[in-house]
């Protein structure tokens, strides 16, 4: 069988060579000025007419029970670090994939009559994103975020289908201090539910809006979170692939959490690229543009921009249309702004290079290479990763459903999850088969005892100081039928 969510970017005339014609950008001048940028929305972008997605890729949410385990203090140390580094504190968690999370019994599965609207936090182009608490068991009164997806405006396009999986798996297997946990997923006939962790603080674009820019120092604490992120996913065989302010959120202590894993590449291992035309036009790099095939390296350069965003206002080439966007990212000097500091200079020149092979974090180091930049002298990692080290930003929050973080704009909607308008025919629903998940933690809670108790469930949610394996990418370990 083909390995999972494979897609391919091909024109119509076949697939594009792989001959990268990024070799013909000439390299980045820097030049130091100081500029001006103005902070907008920014809205992911994929060009449909040259995509193609693999027919294997339309396949079902079957998962065989297995182990999965995420060590989330391993990917974060450099071989020579200091001994008192590799301290009892360190941690690694266990995912456990069975069947009762994938399939749980009737006392355990969860449906939107289980949850109360609360408020509107996001409204897209496929759906909403609810604040909502839980009415029934033992997590009730918890405060949950709830995604909501129509699924006739997903089933129409094979992409979006797959980008769909993708989300859900992702966060599934995915378990990291910075990125946001799945609870539930569950569907009706027209809909498609995931049930995630509440963040309060809310976006870094709204923060980044209100302050216009960062500190050096303010901006190296929330990079080194995102970094220690976006490493655990590539060394999980996963491209984020639309890093920007937006899709970063901040817990209730101000600690940043990754969201939105709709356009992410799995199953990717090391010098493997991908030729999907997707992200954010204004944090989105050369060779994605060029369709040249990319990789790990195109999440670095996205960190790049968003740097240069914290520092400076705005990302590093923006125009008055796409197309001139896409134009500046291709030929533009990029100018820097004078008060920036050497470091942070360096750091950002290293990252936007726009000849991928040279970038920062291009090497088999990944992540490790940046954080050894001097930029990031002055964290302590294992502190990091811990959450030990006290953010920036604590947001004030009167209460565990506090929305003031959140955009007005949404928050004053009101919250109604209008009926399913368009309901799918079993045959088309196949796609959606096995979309149903329970966490462990909530199994753990439960305990089963109205069930088959799973032993293994209960142990993973317990740390322990020693992986048995080492974390895989997804897509290995779990197929579909």
């Amino acid at each position: 069988m083909a390995d999972l969510f494979d897609l391919e970017l091909q024109d119509i005339n076949g697939t594009i060579s792989q001959s990268s014609p990024v070799q013909q950008v000439p390299q980045q001048i820097i030049q130091d000025s100081s500029g001006s940028s103005q902070r907008s929305r920014s809205n992911p972008s994929e060009d449909d007419d040259d995509i193609m997605i693999d027919q294997a890729s339309n396949c079902c949410f079957q998962v065989p029970a297995s182990i999965y385990t995420s060590p989330i203090a391993e990917l974060i140390l450099p071989p020579d670090a200091e001994p008192a580094v590799h301290d009892s504190s360190m941690i690694f968690e266990q995912v456990h994939i069975c069947e009762e999370t994938v399939n749980p019994n009737d006392s355990l599965r969860t449906g939107t009559q289980d949850f109360e609207l609360l408020r509107v936090l996001g409204k897209g182009g496929y759906g909403k994103v609810f604040q909502v608490k839980k009415g029934t068991g033992s997590d009730q009164g918890k405060i949950f975020a709830m995604k909501v997806l129509r699924k006739a405006k997903i089933v129409i396009n094979q992409k979006d289908t797959a980008h769909t999986k993708a989300e859900r798996n992702i966060l599934e297997s995915i378990k990291h201090p910075f990125i946001v946990d799945l609870i539930y997923a569950f569907q009706t006939g027209g809909k498609l539910y995931l049930i995630l962790e509440y963040l309060p603080g809310g976006e870094l674009f709204m923060h980044l809006e209100r302050e216009g820019i960062f500190s050096e120092e303010t901006a190296c604490f929330y990079l080194a979170e995102i970094t220690l992120a976006l490493e655990h996913l590539h060394s999980c065989g996963i491209i984020y692939r639309d890093l920007k302010p937006e899709n970063i959120l901040l817990d209730k202590d101000g600690h940043v959490k990754l969201t939105d894993f709709g356009l992410c590449k799995e199953a990717l291992e090391d010098g493997e690229t991908t030729h999907t035309f997707c992200g954010t036009v204004e944090y989105m790099a050369p060779e994605v543009l060029l369709r040249s095939g990319h990789a790990k390296s195109v999440d670095w350069w996205s960190l790049g921009a968003l740097m240069f965003d914290m520092l400076t206002g705005g990302p590093p080439f923006t125009a008055s249309t796409r197309k001139k966007t896409i134009d500046k990212i291709l030929h533009c000097k990029l100018t820097l702004p004078n008060y920036l500091t050497p470091e942070s200079r360096d750091l950002i020149k290293k990252l936007l290079r726009r000849q991928a092979a040279q970038r920062l974090g291009s090497g088999a180091e990944d992540g490790l290479s940046i954080r050894r930049h001097q930029f990031f002298r002055s964290c302590n990692w294992s502190e990091l990763i811990g959450k030990r080290v006290r953010p920036p930003f604590k947001p004030t929050l009167k209460s565990d459903d506090d929305v003031s973080q959140f955009d007005t704009e949404f928050t004053r909607m009101t919250p109604v999850d209008s009926p399913d308008e368009t309901i799918l025919s079993d045959s088309a629903n196949q796609v959606f088969n096995g979309f149903t998940y329970v966490a462990p933690s909530i199994l753990s809670e439960v305990g089963q005892t109205k069930g088959t108790k799973c032993s293994k469930c209960s142990a993973a949610n317990q740390y322990s100081l020693s992986p048995k394996v080492r974390c895989r990418s997804p897509r290995k370990q779990f197929g579909y039928f």
